[in-house]
């Protein structure tokens, strides 16, 4: 009786871990930054913002 009861216990976990077959690995992307640079080096919007005050106060 004890092996039956193994053996039901045995071929019902197996059954489960087989029921959803093989799958495809899930591979992500690897997602590259690049360095940006600018010849104003961060000054031009400083810059626009004088000119919208200079263009404001006349």
């Amino acid at each position: 009786m004890k092996k039956l009861a193994l053996a039901a216990i045995l071929s019902v976990t197996a059954s489960a871990a087989l029921a959803g077959g093989m799958d495809d690995p899930i591979i992500e992307p690897v997602i590259v930054e690049e360095e940006t640079s600018s010849s104003a080096g961060g000054i031009l919007v400083p810059l626009m913002l004088l000119l919208a005050i200079a263009a404001a106060s006349s």
